[in-house]
Parts: C-alpha cells; structure tokens; sequence
C-alpha cells in the first residue's frame, strides 16, 4: 500500500467509514457503473461549473474501494472528501476562506494574517495544528488523542476563532472579509464533507501545500509534516484545560 494512503487512513479514524464524497472530471454511465461496482451506493451526483467538475456522494464503499479511491486521491486524479462522525470526532478543522463577492479565488493579504492569528490563539491553548492551502483559503486541523462530542467541539471552536479574530481586527484588518467555516458542525453533519489533505484544488490546480512558520512547503516536505503531525495529538486533559481557559477569559471580558 502507498505509504500516502496508509497515512490518510490513519488520519480517518471517525470519519464515517463507509461514506464519501469524490471529485472528479470523469462521467458517464460506464463510470457511475465502475463508482457502484461491489455493493457501493450512489446518493446524489452533481455537475459543477468549475472545470465541469463532477461530484458524487458515495455509500456503502467497502474498505478495499476506499483505498482504491484514496490511492486516486494521492494520485491526483480524483479528490476524495470524507464526512465528519455524527456524534463524536477526533479531528476537528477551521475552513478559512475569502469573502470577497470577486476575485474571491485567491488568498488575500488578509487571509494569511487572520490564519496566522487563528493558529497562534491555538497554540496557547497548547493545540497543535496542521495548517493547509486550499484554493483561497485554509484549512487549519487539530487532532485529538480520543474522540470529544461534536457540540464540545463546535463550541471550541467558534470561542476559539471569535479571540482569534479580536487579535485580526486590532491589527488593523477588517474581520469581514474573512468567512471561517467548522467542521464538525452539528447543524450540518450529515450534508457537508471535506477534502483530505493530498488533493489538487478543483479551480486552480494547486496541491494542497502545508503552511509552517516560514511559508508553504513543497509537495514532498508537506507529506512529511501531515506523518509528523500524526503522532501530535491533543490529550484529553490539554483540550479539558483548553476548554476552562476559555471559559475564564470569557468571564473577564
């Protein structure tokens, strides 16, 4: 097996394990027939815009189709997106994006500021993240040691991004055009997915690079920095503190 899958597969642990979603410009019926060969559900298609992109909603897909797809994946000719655990995880992932209504396909100036403020605001609370370029944003990962509830986990974040963005707006910039999305959110849990680390973007074609303290990484070295933050996981008593940290500076503000 690729060491890339196995490092993925590694990394999914609660996601739900036989759900996913697959980006991809390939179609047709022979295709759906190859997508649903071995027991595995279609639930939706979709066409999107950008580039003709096809998205199908997969279920059913047994261990062995999942590695197929994620060897796809690593390979640059599929993406794969996986759904969040309906109850509890053990990764949880801020989405940052460019709010402009134009040109909003690229990562502002802004952007890099407010992803900067997000993962220093985690870092003390002694969360390690693992921070990726994603079209015109970022997607910042933790990675806990056990699974934690999902409505824990939403709460976490959103006080987590509201100080992260007070610090953003007292440096000068407008919070505004900034969107942060979280996953897992409980409102939309069994609608959303995400896509894992390893892919291209479906609009501009770039791999998803690793951002660290010097920039972005190159493909190779990004590889290397997702299997050591593998072994970084937040132990539940960090979070526990994390969580009562918060909870005190919400009192005195």
């Amino acid at each position: 097996m690729d060491t890339r899958v196995q490092l993925l597969k590694s990394f999914s642990r609660t996601f739900l394990p036989s759900t996913v979603k697959i980006e991809t410009e390939q179609h047709g019926f022979e295709y759906l027939d190859e997508l649903t060969r071995s027991g595995t559900r279609l639930e939706y298609g979709e066409l999107t815009p950008t580039r003709l992109l096809h998205k199908y909603k997969l279920a059913n897909v047994s261990t062995d189709r999942l590695e197929i797809f994620l060897g796809e994946h690593v390979n640059k000719t599929c993406n794969v997106c996986r759904y969040f655990g309906e109850v509890e995880n053990d990764v949880f992932c801020f989405n940052l994006d460019n709010n402009h209504k134009s040109d909003n396909d690229r990562i502002i100036p802004e952007m890099t500021a407010a992803v900067r403020a997000l993962i220093a605001e985690l870092l003390r609370l002694e969360c390690p993240t693992f921070t990726v370029a994603s079209g015109r944003g970022y997607h910042v990962w933790c990675r806990l040691a056990e699974p934690i509830s999902n409505a824990r986990l939403s709460s976490f974040m959103m006080r987590v991004a509201v100080r992260a963005l007070m610090s953003f707006h007292e440096l000068g910039f407008d919070h505004q055009v900034v969107k942060f999305n979280f996953y897992p959110d409980p409102r939309i849990i069994n609608t959303v997915s995400l896509r894992l680390f390893g892919s291209e973007h479906a609009k501009n074609k770039t791999f998803s690079y690793v951002l660290n303290e010097g920039g972005l990484l190159d493909e190779p070295t990004s590889w290397r920095a997702f299997e050591e933050f593998l072994a970084k996981t937040i132990q539940t008593q960090t979070f526990d503190a994390a969580e009562a940290r918060l909870a005190e500076v919400d009192q005195t503000d």
